[in-house]
């Protein structure tokens, strides 16, 4: 039998305010920083509730210009995914960002974070961020695929 070198796996409720047994739990490996904006994992039981790879249209079929106005619909079309499945921005337990541009990702990051407060508040679901050539609709500059789960 062998013993493991890497470090403990801290379970921490996801908000003290809203922290029950059937709330996600941020896993957070004890000694590393605390992640900024996103979590390292999630535990969670409960109904699923999964998008598609949702981009920002809006109701008219629409599709905003400007990087950070595309990413604000992208959201709240997210939002509106997950309360038809009765489920609610505090019950994502992953987010996949695909940007055709890093550079405008990162130099937009502070209105960014604003925008993502102002739609899902401040729970910060795992997260990756993926680089594209392009995505299906050309005009689109993200596209953003969420995974949540509903305590039963």
């Amino acid at each position: 039998m062998s013993t493991s070198n890497g470090p403990t796996l801290a379970v921490l409720p996801a908000a003290k305010s809203e922290a029950s047994p059937a709330s996600p739990q941020i896993l957070q490996p004890s000694g590393w920083p605390a992640p900024k904006g996103y979590a390292n994992g999630i535990a969670a039981d409960g109904r699923l509730v999964v998008t598609g790879g949702v981009i920002g249209w809006d109701p008219q079929g629409h599709l905003p210009a400007d990087f950070v106005a595309q990413v604000r619909q992208t959201l709240s079309n997210i939002s509106a995914i997950l309360a038809e499945g009765d489920a609610r921005p505090e019950h994502l337990v992953r987010l996949t960002w695909y940007v055709v541009d890093m550079e405008e990702y990162l130099a937009n990051l502070k209105t960014l974070g604003q925008a993502y407060r102002d739609i899902f508040g401040a729970h910060y679901p795992a997260m990756a961020l993926v680089q594209v050539v392009r995505l299906v609709e050309k005009a689109a500059r993200v596209e953003i695929e969420a995974t949540a789960v509903v305590p039963r």
